[in-house]
């Protein structure tokens, strides 16, 4: 991720010791991947023998287990990419009195939000709430905070995605707390994140909120994450989104890019999908390649998806670069990775399309894109361009449909939130597109971008949608 300065006495220790020298060291969170960090000497061993060749131990008990937090800094500003040690538990000033409430956030990158008085108070980053240990820890957190700033939620807020633990979650404390259906509130999971940053920045007016990420449940059955809302902090107005595809296998396309590549071509040219998936067939195999095509076509276990991150997977894959993830984004970051070593740093935007219908929102066509990157491929175009063009095409994209929005609206303020803001190259172009066109643009600074800041924007909405039976 990046560097950091020795912290601890330990630290200093173990750079001036009478032994080997150190002029640098590479440190990791004492866990298995998925799981908390191991708190004591006992559970160290027993979960990370098989991985650690020696252990230093300690007489000290951990109290509280607290991961790094991880910064990035640029153009002035300091942007959170994990909201953990040193950042929590500062509170956020959010502009107004509420009620106690209970934010449980979404399932990955973990991180609750509770609020008091005028105060947001997210935890530290937990995790992924995908096993037993990562919800003990969730709940062991939540009753230290609870205690700490002596708050008691007569609200909860929520995720809609039913399935999961954060939701399971927050129905289970509103029961053994007696809380009523009523101040039980669902939050769409864009939605909160758009909530989030005017929540940072003290935004209370309708806003053009744009949330690209990899999946959320939306409205609509579908799964969402190419999204341009007009919202405010309690309704939200879905305006324009990208054109659904297949999500090929759920879960397995999120880890495995060249399904999602195979979606795009199946959509860009149906039959003819097959013959353009030469590489990835060379790749992955004709068997695989085969059964996923056939898995589109008959809409077997294929949900549909309008998420931007699923399309940086595909685009990653389609050029050679990313098949199959060893770490999570990891396809995403290889084509930001890429498009940065491009020798010309002018490159122009590909086509998409656009469709308009009547009361219904927009609707943005990556087939053209597809097209023109499969033709660059087959000239011998190198990837650092089709990358970089790629990226330029999506600000194009952030810039056209918010110019629409703001003759349709009067906004004049872009809110951007969701992982793929992460992206710096992404966030700086379309940073740069929107401001010289006149907007106001907001990213998230105190708490991430990613899934660690939903919860702030549950809060929120949350507050929006019930404080009404309290004034």
């Amino acid at each position: 991720y990046g560097v950091m300065l020795a912290y601890t006495p330990l630290h200093y220790m173990l750079f001036k010791s009478n032994g080997p020298r150190f002029n640098a060291l590479v440190m990791t969170s004492g866990n298995m991947a998925d799981e908390p960090i191991a708190a004591d000497n006992a559970e160290a061993f027993e979960k990370l023998s098989g991985i650690a060749d020696f252990f230093l131990l300690h007489d000290r008990n951990i109290y509280m287990r607290v991961d790094d937090a991880i910064a990035r800094v640029g153009s002035g500003k300091t942007r959170l990419l994990r909201r953990s040690r040193g950042y929590t538990p500062n509170t956020i000033m959010i502009g107004e009195e509420t009620k106690d409430i209970l934010a449980c956030g979404a399932e990955l990158k973990s991180a609750f939000c509770l609020t008091k008085n005028s105060h947001a108070i997210m935890s530290q980053h937990i995790g992924d709430l995908e096993n037993l240990h990562a919800m003990e820890f969730f709940k062991e957190t939540l009753k230290n905070l609870k205690n700490t700033f002596r708050a008691e939620p007569k609200i909860i807020a929520h995720d809609m995605h039913p399935d999961y633990l954060s939701t399971r979650f927050a129905f289970e404390y509103a029961n053994a707390e007696s809380i009523p259906r009523q101040m039980v509130v669902p939050v769409q999971h864009h939605h909160a994140h758009i909530a989030s940053v005017m929540a940072e920045h003290g935004l209370n007016k309708s806003v053009i909120g744009i949330a690209f990420d990899g999946t959320g449940a939306g409205l609509d059955g579908t799964l969402w994450g190419g999204e341009f809302f007009i919202t405010d902090r309690r309704h939200f107005e879905r305006k324009a989104h990208f054109e659904c595809v297949a999500l090929p296998g759920g879960k397995a396309a999120i880890k495995e890019p060249w399904r999602m590549a195979l979606s795009y071509l199946k959509t860009t040219f149906n039959d003819g999908a097959a013959s353009e998936a030469k590489r990835i067939t060379g790749s992955v195999g004709e068997k695989k390649t085969t059964a996923i095509l056939k898995m589109i076509d008959a809409r077997l276990n294929t949900p549909l998806t309008s998420s931007a991150g699923r399309l940086f997977d595909a685009v990653s894959s389609l050029i050679g670069l990313c098949d199959t993830l060893t770490f999570e984004a990891e396809a995403a970051i290889e084509l930001e990775n890429t498009a940065r070593r491009a020798k010309h740093k002018d490159e122009k935007p590909y086509a998409y399309s656009l469709s308009v219908q009547p009361d219904a929102p927009m609707r943005i066509d990556f087939r053209p894109l597809i097209r023109k990157i499969m033709l660059d491929l087959k000239s011998g175009v190198d990837k650092e361009s089709i990358a970089l063009r790629f990226h330029v095409t999506l600000a194009d994209v952030i810039l056209d449909i918010s110019t629409r929005l703001r003759t349709e609206s009067r906004i004049n303020d872009v809110a951007l939130s969701g992982g793929v803001f992460q992206n710096s190259l992404l966030s700086g172009l379309a940073q740069a597109k929107l401001s010289s066109a006149g907007f106001n643009v907001w990213l998230n600074e105190q708490v991430p971008a990613n899934d660690g800041g939903v919860a702030l924007g549950q809060a929120i909405v949350a507050w929006e949608s019930v404080k009404k039976y309290f004034c």
